[in-house]
């Protein structure tokens, strides 16, 4: 069972926005033919609604292993996980990003995690992981790492 497990589905303002692909496609497709325009615009929408929900991303902190998306690193080379909300979570996203930090952050997501990285031969400093639970997150991380990992790592 996993400490720490979450996936960041899109918000439902997300799916409600793309509908807008339906009547775009309608407006562009309607002097050649309305049913062309409807289903371009239908389909259109169920496509990038589906890639939406497909692709969201897993966050996952289990047996000694942080998952975020399709990376993954072991806990012993990670640093102390810090939480960020609103003012210092836009921060962290903008004016303070690192260009080498490993990202998985997700515009409908606030919050995120900072994670040091402490692998000496690992040119990326920190992983920025969005999350709604940050909290929850930094401590599963924190709490998962065995004192006297790094050095035994090393």
């Amino acid at each position: 069972m996993p400490d720490y497990h979450e996936r960041l589905w899109p918000t439902p303002w997300i799916y409600i926005a793309t509908l807008l692909l339906v009547p775009a496609s309608i407006l562009v497709l309607a002097p050649v033919s309305m049913p062309a325009g409807i289903a371009t615009g239908v389909v259109l929408y169920l496509a990038v609604a589906g890639s939406l929900t497909l692709t969201a991303p897993v966050i996952e902190v289990q047996d000694g292993m942080l998952r975020a998306g399709r990376a993954e690193i072991s806990l012993a080379h990670t640093g102390e996980a810090v939480a960020a909300f609103d003012a210092d979570a836009r921060v962290e996203r903008g004016t303070g990003l690192d260009a080498r930090a490993f990202l998985v952050i997700r515009g409908w997501v606030q919050p995120v995690v900072r994670v040091p990285i402490s692998d000496p031969s690992d040119p990326t400093p920190y992983w920025l992981i969005s999350s709604r639970r940050p909290d929850e997150l930094a401590v599963a991380i924190n709490g998962s790492r065995r004192p006297g990992d790094a050095e035994r790592d090393v």
